[in-house]
């Protein structure tokens, strides 16, 4: 077996599960990717081989059939030339200075367990110049599955649970009421390896996410 077959392989291993009826509040990325992609001028082929999955994932992915890892989404990105926090741009009839409860855009994401990672967007879809700030909702055994990197700082606060933030292969265990903050060039990873839902207030500046 190839080395990038085996790539393929394990990339596809964590974004293998159907996708569950919506709530009202997350949103389906598939449209949104697809038509990048096409902007982009680039065939399915040649993105998912940029990203390292098999083409029928992709399309799966596309097509709102599966939902990709934080790391996959974030390399699908970044091959696309936008940022995860652009995915958050559906009409909104809601006051975009204040959002209650249930009002603020959810993407979901999937890792190695049933249940991964939910972004709930705290910037509104007009703004996001500057920063991108949402709550990471990390189900236990969820994470990024994998390190990012990409431009900018990124501050946060662990709201209710406990997770473990990786920078530059160092981990960190982090309680409710702990804080982070470091450069996003940095390789950076996280993981939920308590049994409760973590939560934590993210933010990048600028939108670089």
């Amino acid at each position: 077996m190839s080395i990038s077959t085996q790539s393929s392989l394990r990339a596809d291993s964590v974004a293998q599960a159907e996708v569950s009826p919506p709530a009202s509040s997350e949103l389906l990325i598939g449209r949104k990717l697809r038509q990048a992609r096409k902007i982009k001028g680039l065939r399915l082929k040649q993105l998912a081989d940029a990203v390292g999955c098999s083409e029928s994932l992709l399309s799966k992915i596309e097509n709102d059939k599966a939902r990709p890892s934080l790391q996959m989404l974030h390399n699908i990105v970044g091959q696309l030339g936008i940022t995860v926090g652009s995915l958050f741009t559906e009409p909104d009839t809601h006051s975009s200075v204040v959002k209650r409860p249930g009002e603020r855009a959810i993407i979901r994401m999937d890792s190695m367990t049933a249940d991964g990672v939910r972004l709930e967007c705290l910037v509104p879809e007009e703004g996001g110049k500057a920063l991108y700030g949402s709550i990471h909702i990390v189900e236990p055994g969820g994470g990024s599955a994998g390190a990012i990197t990409h431009e900018g700082e990124e501050i946060g606060l662990v709201l209710e649970g406990s997770f473990e933030l990786t920078v530059e292969g160092k981990p960190y265990t982090l309680h409710t009421g702990d804080s982070f903050f470091f450069e996003s060039h940095l390789p950076h990873a996280y993981r939920n390896t308590g049994d409760v839902t973590a939560k934590i207030i993210w933010i990048n500046s600028p939108s670089t996410f």
